[in-house]
């Protein structure tokens, strides 16, 4: 598969070549996720959040959020499943943001292309591998209710992480992350806890706004 991305500021790391020996690629892919530990979410960089949350800390949560719900027609189980993978690509391409002009075509595809690598190159498509790519997979195509209903955990997750900032920093221009998911939401679950997190935001707001008039 090519490797080249069409014209970006983003310099794309090479795709691992397989050494043939499965024990050393296996261990490669276990070595590429910390990558996932050590790249920080992109959408906070360009926010200049002081020491921004990584890629697996906000798929960390994710899967925990998913273990709260409690909605017995999901699979619970493949849904921390799918939080833990549907970032995975990000450990080769990182956290492409919007603002960088790639295309979302050409980020599927770039994103479609690392998966490849991973699951043939480094873990030589064994039952794991194929099962980590069916899952990615199925979160991509959006298909399944626990497709759904974790894409809606990913909205919720990061509305969640800008009122922290918000509060753990003093933040004001963080209301694009808020516009951008709680009004996506769609799982009813889901839905009842972004209506408490804008609520806990208000109060914030209305207790900072107190202790300013009260000054």
């Amino acid at each position: 598969m090519a490797s080249e991305s069409i014209s970006s500021k983003r310099a794309f790391p090479p795709l691992y070549k397989s050494s043939g020996d499965e024990s050393r690629d296996r261990l490669a892919f276990f070595h590429i996720l910390e990558k996932l530990k050590t790249q920080k979410r992109t959408g906070w960089i360009d926010h200049k959040v002081p020491n921004p949350e990584s890629i697996s800390d906000h798929m960390y949560r994710m899967a925990v959020l998913a273990m709260c719900c409690s909605d017995t027609r999901l699979d619970i189980a493949k849904c921390v499943m799918l939080a833990v993978v549907h970032d995975l690509a990000e450990a080769q391409v990182g956290d492409i943001a919007p603002r960088e002009g790639i295309p979302k075509a050409e980020k599927r595809r770039l994103e479609a292309e690392a998966m490849h690598n991973f699951v043939h190159d480094m873990l030589h498509n064994s039952p794991a591998a194929q099962r980590i790519e069916a899952l990615w997979q199925e979160y991509e195509d959006q298909a399944t209710d626990e497709a759904r209903f974790v894409k809606d955990l990913d909205r919720f997750e990061m509305a969640s992480q800008a009122l922290e900032y918000e509060r753990e920093h003093g933040m004001t221009t963080l209301q694009p992350f808020f516009d951008s998911s709680i009004p996506l939401v769609r799982h009813p679950e889901v839905r009842l806890w972004g209506a408490d997190l804008l609520q806990e935001r208000k109060d914030v707001q209305t207790m900072e706004n107190g202790d300013v008039e009260g000054k």
